[in-house]
């Protein structure tokens, strides 16, 4: 049997959100142990597009909503941590893009004049021209506004990569997780026939916590899950794009990110309304026909006979809403020793940790005296989203 374990709290999920919270942790001097049963980063973290957003999006049907209010704070923090000045030392993760724009295709142009402006947008939003264009755009043909919002990309296997090295020797690698109980009370969780105790157990395993919960026989907090179906591109023709091209409706039309790949090429990363409902409901055959056409039509001076394309599926898992509706901001709930909860969004990792923090706070938990942890096998770290889908 392998030796038993004592912790403050032990995190479940090794996605950006877990090894937030770990880092944050162990900042403040708790002992903490995360475990994953995949690859640190592998699930939603990896595949979301690394848009580190202050919700001007959310305002796009003219509102702004509890979303745009809740994340509005989200780049400042996390510009502070990429500085290595904010509440982690995030200094070396790779910043993609230190904005992200709004594009509007010609024929909208007039459609963005009330939006920006209002006074809520002003303040994030710039209008850009010329060289001050994002490469991809600098075109003669271009004929469309782009706007510059104050909100960051990163490479999401950088970010991964350097909050796993704040992990320490806290990580490890679990597959089959069962409740560890004192009489009916919680007071841990047996990893791989492992004992692990601890003050807090924290869920936080994205689309994998459901099972988690049924593990533990409970069927609260519910989850949903919101389906996507991205498209991936890579050519050797394209540049660097971080944009949500504007469409009719209140959610982008596409939503370009752009990703370096090993040979130096580009892999474009394409969401938004092109990957949503009805995305969802096309097989990828379908799915790269309409993103090929969306292109033709958005940068028909792109020359793609060459490139490779592909789709990948994604689930984006929340708490339950009425009608899979878009959370707003980071969930949290209690039972016991058992907390529960999604970020939501790659974003508001750090209103996530808020959340745990504040329950800890409140219910008095302090850091413990523990023996030093053994030797333990570590999850590996996950590859590029597009890791074998593209030559």
């Amino acid at each position: 049997m392998p030796e038993s374990l004592s912790t403050d709290v032990l995190i479940v999920g090794g996605g950006v959100a877990g090894l937030w919270l770990n880092a944050r942790l162990r900042r403040q001097g708790f002992a903490t142990l995360l475990v994953d049963k995949g690859t640190l980063g592998g699930g939603q973290s990896v595949k979301s597009q690394g848009i580190i957003h202050g919700g001007t999006k959310y305002a796009l049907s003219g509102a702004l909503t509890g979303a745009s209010e809740a994340i509005a704070d989200m780049p400042r923090r996390w510009r502070e941590a990429l500085e290595g000045k904010g509440e982690l030392d995030l200094s070396g993760v790779r910043l993609l893009s230190d904005a992200h724009y709004l594009w509007s295709p010609g024929t909208l142009a007039g459609n963005l004049t009330s939006f920006f402006a209002s006074k809520a947008v002003r303040s994030r939003v710039g209008q850009v021209k010329g060289d001050e264009l994002p490469p991809a755009l600098q075109h003669p043909k271009f004929k469309g506004k782009v706007y510059r919002l104050s909100e960051l990309v990163l490479d999401v296997p950088s970010l991964i990569t350097r909050l796993a090295e704040l992990a320490g020797d806290s990580l490890l690698a679990g597959r089959q997780v069962e409740p560890l109980l004192d009489g009916n009370e919680l007071v841990g969780l047996r990893v791989d026939g492992r004992e692990i105790r601890a003050q807090r157990i924290v869920f936080s395993a994205g689309g994998g916590t459901a099972e988690l919960l049924a593990s533990l026989g409970l069927q609260q907090p519910a989850m949903q899950r919101r389906p996507l179906h991205m498209v991936i591109v890579k050519a050797p023709t394209l540049k660097p794009l971080y944009a949500h091209c504007l469409g009719g409706g209140t959610k982008p039309r596409i939503t370009v990110t752009s990703h370096p790949a090993a040979d130096g090429e580009w892999v474009w990363y394409l969401g938004g309304d092109l990957a949503e409902v009805d995305g969802v409901a096309r097989d990828e055959a379908s799915q790269i026909a309409v993103a090929k056409k969306e292109l033709a039509e958005l940068v028909p001076w792109i020359d793609l006979s060459a490139a490779h394309w592909a789709t990948l599926r994604i689930d984006r898992a929340e708490p339950a809403q009425s009608a899979l509706a878009r959370p707003d901001n980071a969930f949290l709930a209690e039972q016991g020793r058992l907390l529960v909860g999604w970020p939501t969004k790659l974003a508001l990792s750090p209103d996530f940790s808020d959340r745990v923090e504040a329950a800890l706070a409140r219910d008095g938990i302090r850091p413990g005296q523990h023996p030093v942890l053994p030797e333990l096998p570590r999850p590996p770290l996950t590859g590029p989203f597009w890791e074998g889908l593209l030559p």
